[in-house]
């Protein structure tokens, strides 16, 4: 074996380039050409089993949740593709909502390792992160694979598998530098994951972009669309213990009083989402039992998740201005307090930094405490600083996330609300600090 042991083989997988780390301003001559070799010297892996295959600008991971919770529910054996990763890299490779074990994760880079040879040019990190998945799923068999893009969609690496249904959570502005400056860009670049014959659930509603995935699936040789608010929808979403309370119908069915155990009126859409996507996947509907079981069942670490108590501090990965506004209006629904709020905020660069967090001061957040995410795309807390005292909030400054949570938390009365935001990278930082097991 190459290597001795997984912080090893993470070693090797990091020297690659990180385009999440280092993300490129264009994409020049976009190809999934070195996917495809690497998949085809691996055996072409990701023609072994049926894929759900879910992009969007919000939403991806908690809707690639429910639905690997749906599928487990109604015994299937599920593989779960995710990105990024909150505290281990493992976390993005999993079955039946288990991460991949260290031992099997260090054989497949070690398999990875030894085929990179072969390659007229070396992949980057996150291709060997999708192609380890793919194996994986392979190898253990799995009955249907959950593959979350990582960007975009037409070019995204993941973009090698035939989807059997094609997932579109909604549509808005973020990596406009890469995507295209327009909403028709960033939603024509997510069609690109639409097969032909696949079943295509869209989220997003607004006309003219439903219209263009329309188009795009027809092109295509898409079997069907369906599109949220006219074949299926969240028809009721009441605030719950614990999450959200919702009923929802698709083509096939309606299903009430589902408890979606997660903070957000948001998730409700995401549900009904999840629930149309794997009706679309069996062609019929669900048993009531097993909607409601797999919807319970939904864990999503890092989003409205609330880690400490007394203060209340709640993290969410929200990272773009349209992230912040749900965030914001969960914030006025769900967690208000008899105290103040403040925020941790650390943002990478491309953000706005005045937008992201005029969302959070229409929640009533008055007091930002700055940092920069431990990423090398990190927004200067310079930056976010300045913009929070233009918009008139008290501003601290902290050399890290977890520095900037822990002031946070000092400074904050029993009654307070501490909230973690602008980036995956920060929420990451701020649950190791206040949960280190």
């Amino acid at each position: 074996m190459t290597f001795a042991d997984l912080p090893e083989a993470l070693a090797w997988l990091d020297s690659h380039i990180d385009f999440e780390s280092n993300m490129p301003s264009r994409r020049s001559l976009p190809s999934l050409e070195r996917m495809n070799v690497l998949a085809a010297l691996l055996g072409d892996p990701h023609t072994a089993y049926p894929v759900i295959h879910i992009t969007g600008t919000n939403g991806k991971g908690s809707t690639a949740a429910m639905v690997t919770s749906l599928l487990t529910a109604r015994g299937l054996s599920v593989g779960t593709y995710t990105s990024p990763n909150l505290s281990r890299v493992n976390e993005r490779l999993s079955r039946n909502g288990q991460p991949i074990d260290d031992e099997s994760f260090t054989d497949l880079l070690d398999t990875l390792s030894r085929i990179e040879g072969l390659m007229d040019e070396p992949p980057t990190r996150f291709e060997l992160l999708t192609a380890a998945a793919l194996t994986w799923f392979a190898d253990e068999a799995v009955d249907v694979a959950v593959v979350e893009v990582g960007l975009g969609g037409t070019w995204d690496c993941t973009n090698i598998v035939t989807a059997a249904v094609a997932v579109v959570t909604n549509i808005s502005y973020d990596h406009t530098e890469v995507l295209g400056p327009t909403l028709e860009d960033i939603a024509s670049d997510k069609a690109g994951i639409f097969t032909p014959g696949c079943r295509v659930v869209v989220g997003e509603t607004d006309p003219t972009l439903v219209s263009l995935f329309r188009g795009a699936a027809d092109k295509v040789g898409a079997e069907s669309l369906w599109a949220r608010g006219i074949d299926f929808a969240c028809t009721s979403n009441r605030l719950a213990v614990g999450g959200r309370l919702v009923d929802i119908r698709t083509p096939g069915a309606a299903y009430g009083e589902l408890l979606v155990p997660l903070h957000g009126s948001h998730q409700g859409d995401n549900a009904a989402c999840a629930v149309a996507a794997v009706e679309a996947f069996f062609g019929d509907p669900l048993h009531e039992d097993v909607v409601a079981e797999g919807l319970a069942a939904v864990r999503v670490p890092g989003r409205l998740e609330v880690i400490g108590r007394h203060p209340l501090v709640l993290v969410d990965g929200a990272h773009n201005a349209a992230g912040m506004m749900v965030l914001a209006r969960s914030l006025t629904e769900e967690f208000t307090t008899d105290g103040r709020s403040v925020a941790v905020v650390g943002m990478l660069t491309g953000r706005d930094p005045t937008a992201m967090l005029e969302a959070l001061v229409s929640a009533g957040v008055r007091a930002v405490v700055a940092c920069a995410p431990t990423s090398p795309r990190a927004l200067p807390a310079a930056d976010v600083a300045e913009a929070a005292f233009a918009l008139g909030m008290e501003v601290a400054v902290a050399a890290d996330p977890a520095e900037a949570v822990r002031l946070a938390v000092e400074r904050s009365a029993p009654e307070d609300l501490v909230v973690v935001c602008g980036s995956l990278y920060v929420v990451a930082d701020a649950r190791e600090a206040l949960l280190p097991s």
